[in-house]
């Protein structure tokens, strides 16, 4: 029940244990930015939902940035110390390898295919830029949400990728049963967002499979990573939509077309919408070709 044939705990039981422990990480490591908000709110925050909560919270830049932050850096430790405990591994051996060009690779997808959906929505104006092209507004956000995005884009696909796919994989399971299970733990991370639509969920299981793929394909983790953070950043932080319905703080404002949402995604960000489906194939295009010079080269 718990090992299969060759004497190994099962796949299962592993990332049942590994899900929890990731959780409680995150949690445990968010509490200092939670205690200083408290702090600055003289603990009054009796009778607050959790999503009041989380609102207040980034009313303030730096403690967002320490308490989710925090949250991020947790799971990163939790990510190694399963890695090295139940594989008994070195980190470089889950995908770090140097390879400057597959990262700079996944940045660059990562921003032109978020840069090709908004050039499309604000050309067939299904959306409205608020501030104009020539008059970004920077702010705290702009600083902070880079670190966070580049802290997200490590430990997600240190866990989701890294140790998930590489549990499946060791224990024999077929490809398939690798691509589908991963991708399905990915997507049901993100189920509970705010706004979160079946388009939506639908969207994030696709990128995750397009994130095994560039992870397999290349055996590193760094194109994925770099796809990961420009994903985010350029939805969130330049062009204004929401994250996986977490609320922006772009240089650029827009305001969508709610009768458009099945291509702009509403209220969930462009992760719900049709544009990002098609986007997310052309990335499994794109990444084979690079691919495929990657290994001529």
């Amino acid at each position: 029940m718990f090992k299969n044939g060759n004497g190994q705990v099962r796949s299962g039981w592993v990332l049942i244990l590994a899900v929890i422990v990731y959780l409680i990480g995150q949690s445990v490591f968010m509490f200092p930015g939670l205690l200083a908000w408290m702090a600055m709110e003289k603990g009054e925050i009796l009778g607050l939902s959790e999503s009041e909560i989380l609102t207040k919270i980034e009313a303030f830049p730096w403690i967002s940035l320490l308490t989710n932050g925090g949250g991020v850096i947790g799971a990163i430790i939790v990510t190694w110390l399963l890695w090295k405990l139940i594989f008994k591994r070195k980190l470089r051996d889950m995908g770090f390898h140097r390879s400057r060009g597959d990262f700079l690779f996944g940045l660059f997808l990562g921003a032109i295919s978020i840069t090709i959906i908004f050039l499309v929505l604000f050309v067939s104006k299904q959306i409205t830029l608020e501030n104009g092209m020539m008059h970004p507004i920077f702010s705290m956000y702009t600083l902070t949400y880079l670190l966070l995005f580049i802290l997200v884009g490590f430990s997600e696909e240190m866990f989701f990728r890294g140790l998930i796919v590489s549990t499946l994989r060791s224990r024999g399971n077929s490809t398939v049963v690798v691509y589908v299970v991963s991708a399905l733990i990915f997507g049901l991370a993100h189920g509970a967002n705010p706004n979160a639509s079946l388009l939506g969920i639908i969207n994030i299981f696709l990128v995750g499979l397009l994130f095994i793929y560039m992870y397999v394909v290349t055996e590193r983790l760094w194109l994925p990573i770099g796809y990961h953070i420009t994903w985010n950043y350029f939805q969130g932080n330049v062009f204004g939509f929401p994250v996986s319905g977490t609320n922006p703080h772009g240089i650029y404002h827009v305001t969508v077309d709610d009768n458009t949402s099945f291509l702009t995604g509403g209220s969930f960000g462009l992760e719900g919408g049709l544009m990002a489906t098609i986007l997310i194939i052309v990335g499994f295009i794109a990444t084979r070709w690079y691919a495929s010079r990657r290994k001529h080269a």
